[in-house]
């Protein structure tokens, strides 16, 4: 049984793919976790990540100060991984990525803790991306109410739950060609989910200087066509590539955003116009996952953990080094 440290660490958006990593992180070094959420009842499978009672669901939702001012009533550290990819509703980029980043930086001020907020590599205030733009504006007001808050930029998070190598390989299952947008040449840096949690963690136990952006990627710098290649080698299919110009996918996804469940946005579509790596000026600075200490994962040695069920005969499937992605003209093999 992990000894209870007695250190209650609020976590808002503790119910999704990050926070169930950041939660038994923090559960594992013996800390108190009070999941903020909109809707308790989806944190419950996060229960039994820690000792009996020391993991609690509260219900906030940022669009409610005084929500957000009672969940961190009491605690010690506050963490806030809310994000989303695509707007919906009443769930916009500025009202929580930009106003709700600053409604938890202002509760943890009146509180007297510090907070680690959870940003994205990409966040810039001059950006075409509203996403980016709003990310940077969460930055911002995060530092003006408390300067010596970790900021974290992660590049793309990868993990069992996660809705990239999950989306590209349920799609193929069932679609003989898969698309690469602007060909495919995006640069991302994956970095595995636990290793960014182990971060947020080392965070909330000060083994890191704070008032710091810190830009967090994997071992390995990888196109979206190799990611690609790489999904398909471990679930042991072939498939055709098709690319995209950017122009042809913004029209596309124009359209497509109103129907329900589309696969992309405009937004997302200019996000991808950008590489998505550690920056020259945050290495030099020594603000990267080496700061703490952690050795990261390579998504090869990660994606067949949980990737086999898109095998064509599920985990009986032996992977076949031969599998992967072809272009349209190249049609020879496909399975």
């Amino acid at each position: 049984m992990t000894v209870d440290t007695g250190k209650t660490v609020v976590v808002f958006g503790g119910s999704g793919f990050l926070g169930r990593y950041v939660t038994q992180a923090l559960a594992k070094r013996g800390h108190r976790v009070r999941i903020a959420c909109r809707r308790p009842d989806l944190a419950y499978h996060v229960l039994t990540a820690g000792n009996i009672g020391a993991i609690l669901p509260i219900q906030a939702n940022l669009r409610y100060p005084w929500s957000v001012e009672r969940a961190v009533k009491g605690a010690d550290h506050v963490v806030n991984l809310v994000g989303i990819l695509a707007e919906s509703g009443k769930q916009t980029f500025s009202g929580l990525q930009a106003e709700g980043a600053r409604l938890i930086a202002e509760a943890a001020r009146a509180e007297g803790v510090n907070m680690t907020q959870i940003s994205a590599i990409g966040a810039d205030e001059g950006s075409n991306s509203k996403y980016a733009r709003t990310k940077a504006a969460g930055e911002k007001a995060v530092h003006a109410a408390r300067p010596d808050a970790y900021i974290l930029r992660p590049s793309i998070v990868f993990g069992p739950e996660d809705e990239f190598f999950n989306r590209f390989a349920e799609m193929s299952r069932f679609s003989p060609v898969l698309p690469l947008l602007g060909g495919g040449k995006t640069k991302f840096q994956p970095i595995y989910v636990v290793d960014v949690a182990e971060a947020v963690a080392k965070t909330v136990d000060n083994e890191v200087a704070g008032g710091t952006v810190y830009e967090l990627g994997g071992p390995e710098v990888l196109s979206f066509r190799q990611l690609m290649e790489e999904m398909l080698r471990v679930i042991n299919r072939k498939r055709r590539f098709v690319s995209i110009p950017f122009s042809l996918a913004g029209s596309m996804a124009q359209f497509a955003q109103y129907v329900p469940g589309a696969p992309l946005t405009p937004d997302q579509v200019k996000q991808l116009q950008n590489d998505n790596v550690v920056s020259e000026e945050a290495i030099a600075d020594g603000r990267t996952l080496d700061a703490f200490g952690i050795r990261p994962r390579t998504v090869d040695s990660i994606l067949p953990t949980y990737l086999v069920r898109f095998r064509p005969q599920g985990q009986f499937t032996r992977p076949t080094r031969h599998a992967g992605g072809l272009d349209a003209e190249n049609q020879d093999g496909l399975t």
